[in-house]
């Protein structure tokens, strides 16, 4: 059985579309899977700001780049999360429920 998440990006509106229809998709566990993609987005991004010296450059090096370093590796993770990411996203989401569902067995 084949599904696809479609309609990601406008809140209210997830739609899962499956081979025996379409099913509402859980706003908390979309967004917990959609964050969980952009952390590990984020652990990617950290390592490669890292190897940067910018201790040399204009505004390079400081208390203020090593406090806003971080901000700034998380804002642009999730902004490569919004716009379509790594895929991650829709299969932690179905992992996620399928983990719900066999805690309710």
């Amino acid at each position: 059985m084949t599904t696809a998440i479609k309609n990601l990006m406008s809140p209210g509106t997830y739609t899962v579309q499956q081979s025996s229809g379409s099913e509402t998709v859980d706003p908390k566990i979309w967004k917990t899977a959609k964050d969980f993609e952009s952390m590990t987005i984020n652990q990617m991004l950290e390592p490669m700001f890292d190897t940067v010296d910018t201790s040399a450059g204009f505004f390079g090096g400081g208390v203020g780049e090593s406090s806003f370093k971080p901000m700034l590796t998380t804002e642009m993770a999730k902004q490569i999360e919004n716009s379509g990411g790594l895929g991650l996203a829709p299969s932690v989401y179905h992992q996620m429920l399928e983990m719900q569902e066999k805690a309710k067995q």
